[in-house]
């Protein structure tokens, strides 16, 4: 391409240096975007060789369940998609470096910091690096960090949304316009119940994120298999999943899409329990002022506690579920890529 720009003869020589400089510039600048990131010697291969990964968030390591319960369901959530034929890469910032894939020692270390440990999404990974810090990554940091190291399954428990009350606070995770502007797809059992799920489903029809519903037709609500609102597609089949994830990509419409996959019925709580811890939980926050990154862990440790941690076992068994949807999803959309290379 080089050639042929800069060996056409009788052009103006200033506009030649413009271009070379600009693209000198993007490959300097693409360098530098992946200087900060280390990727696990086990992932670089399976990317290397075209096998599937499944990139995995840390925040539920540090912020989503107690020591040690939160490192071993991380071994767990990884032995789940190792059990689908996928490489598992689990995402956090250790010492100012964005890691895609930790180590035993690297997990650990996240989850013995626990809520001590910084809740990093976009907006902090400059400052992170810049510190050589520590963070667990959100769902929009997972992703940044995933895109970044090419891997294009991520599997989560539940994404962020529009909080309760939004209309009024702005109070919107920055999840949804990473899933409007980042080519990753998200497998999770929806949105989580905390939130206001019709307004979180119309912000993402506004940004053009298709909402698929695994083997159901019904959006889930983390704890629940049926919010009340419909997904934008039905599909049974993980290949036609994988099928739609690279033909949204294939026609150049970046951003990924969201892929719901209802927690399993024998591990569903009663709507009414959940409905009524969250609403205490709300109010709670409200008499306290705690709002920002901080409400979300708030939310989850006091319905926690309300609900005797059934709530806690509930959103350990739906992490586990959609490891396994996201690792068949990525062994098939490993295939389609190999396929037509």
């Amino acid at each position: 391409m080089l050639k042929s720009i800069f060996g056409q003869k009788g052009r103006n020589q200033t506009s030649y240096s413009i271009i070379g400089a600009y693209l000198i510039y993007q490959i300097f600048e693409s360098c530098m975007h992946n200087s900060f990131l280390d990727i696990h010697p086990e992932v670089a291969l399976a990317l290397e060789k075209g096998n599937a990964v499944v990139a995995l968030e840390s925040t539920i390591i540090s912020h989503g369940m107690p020591y040690p319960q939160n490192v071993e369901t991380a071994k767990k959530v990884e032995d789940v998609v190792r059990s689908t034929g996928a490489i598992p890469a689990t995402i956090a910032v250790v010492n100012g470096r964005l890691k895609a894939g930790m180590d035993v020692d690297e997990i650990e270390f996240i989850g013995k910091q626990g809520g001590a440990i910084q809740k990093c999404s976009r907006r902090d990974l400059p400052v992170l690096v810049s510190k050589k810090g520590h963070g667990a990554t959100t769902v929009a940091a997972t992703m940044i960090i995933a895109e970044m190291a090419g891997i294009s399954i991520f599997a989560t428990g539940g994404i962020g949304g529009v909080h309760r009350g939004g209309h009024v606070t702005m109070d919107i995770s920055a999840d949804l316009q990473e899933l409007a502007r980042t080519n990753v797809a998200v497998v999770s059992a929806g949105a989580k119940s905390i939130l206001d799920i019709g307004l979180t489903l119309e912000y993402l029809e506004t940004l053009g994120v298709p909402v698929i519903g695994y083997q159901t037709s019904a959006f889930p609500a983390f704890y629940v298999r049926d919010s009340g609102f419909l997904v934008d597609a039905h599909m049974d089949d993980v290949s036609l999943i994988a099928k739609t994830i690279r033909s949204k990509w294939k026609m150049g419409l970046n951003g990924g899409l969201l892929i719901c996959n209802p927690i399993p019925k024998s591990e569903e709580m009663q709507y009414a329990e959940v409905e009524s811890a969250i609403q205490k939980a709300v109010l709670e926050a409200q008499e306290k002022k705690i709002t920002g990154k901080y409400l979300t862990p708030f939310l989850l440790s006091r319905i926690e506690r309300l609900t005797d941690g059934a709530s806690l076992k509930s959103n350990v068994q739906l992490v586990l579920n959609n490891a396994k949807l996201a690792g068949q999803i990525a062994v098939q959309y490993a295939k389609l890529v190999s396929d037509f290379q």
